[in-house]
């Protein structure tokens, strides 16, 4: 049996190569190589622009994971900088490599049986002290830490305040890539999270409420109702759910509270 192959619309073609035209190149080096990609793109995309397959080190794509560390250097420049590889946009010039992991020590231990007394952290990080307070750690983080301030509050046994300082780290490591003392700051930071949630912040009376009453059934006959639900209906129930207002209050509640 023969086949015809179907011609291109010429209009069409004509369009996308005008497209293709008007995004405009800039040259970047990836791990020491010259690649030109289109402007715009984040470091990541230009990578699988240039022919990259990323298996590994490109995670999440929006920033909250820390896979896909990145230290790069502009033209001309002598600083060495930083950024997470799915958020930064390419910049003519720059060369770029990517660190997606970085050895680093990390403490083992049995969580269960940790205390909330600063000794615990300094028996497992005892290299913290080694702290030069260089400051090069918070000029490494992509998320704005203060990185040296918080290692200074866990060296004064502040485990609460060191856990607030990095509430938004994201283990990318880029820290521990330029700490001086070698310090494995994010693990630190981790482990005084973990102790700062259930050991030192008071429980939640609220919590322990719907704890209750989820343990006494309160809510099976609507869960139940769900489940017998059938799509559309699921649908309109979703669709026309009260949705709390951006501007709420931390007091806000709706309408109907059956469910709370």
């Amino acid at each position: 049996m023969s086949t015809k192959k179907k011609s291109k619309n010429p209009a069409k073609t004509a369009v996308k190569e005008k497209r293709q035209i008007a995004a405009k190149l800039t040259p970047i080096y990836i791990m020491g190589k010259r690649y030109e990609v289109p402007e715009g793109l984040t470091i990541m995309k230009a990578m699988e622009y240039a022919g990259y397959i990323l298996i590994r080190g490109c995670g999440c794509r929006g920033g909250t994971c820390g896979a896909c560390g990145t230290v790069y250097r502009k033209p001309g420049d002598y600083k060495l900088q930083v950024a997470l590889a799915c958020q930064k946009t390419v910049e003519p010039d720059m060369y770029i490599a990517q660190i997606p992991f970085f050895p680093a020590n990390r403490a083992l231990y049995d969580f269960a049986g940790l205390t909330a007394a600063p000794e615990e952290v300094f028996k497992l990080y005892p290299e913290m002290f080694r702290c030069v307070a260089c400051n090069s750690c918070t000029k490494a983080c992509p998320q704005g830490i203060e990185v040296m301030d918080a290692i200074s509050a866990l060296k004064q046994g502040n485990i609460a305040g060191a856990a607030q300082l990095s509430f938004d780290c994201i283990q990318c490591g880029l820290c521990t890539s330029r700490c001086f003392g070698e310090l494995a700051q994010y693990h630190m930071f981790q482990l005084a999270r973990r102790i700062y949630g259930a050991r030192i912040v008071p429980r939640a009376e609220h919590l322990a409420e719907m704890v209750k009453a989820v343990n006494e059934g309160k809510y099976d006959r609507f869960l139940d109702e769900l489940k017998r639900a059938k799509e559309d209906e699921l649908k309109k129930l979703y669709q026309e759910r009260e949705v709390e207002p951006m501007t709420a209050g931390e007091d806000w509640k709706p309408k109907d509270t059956r469910y709370l």
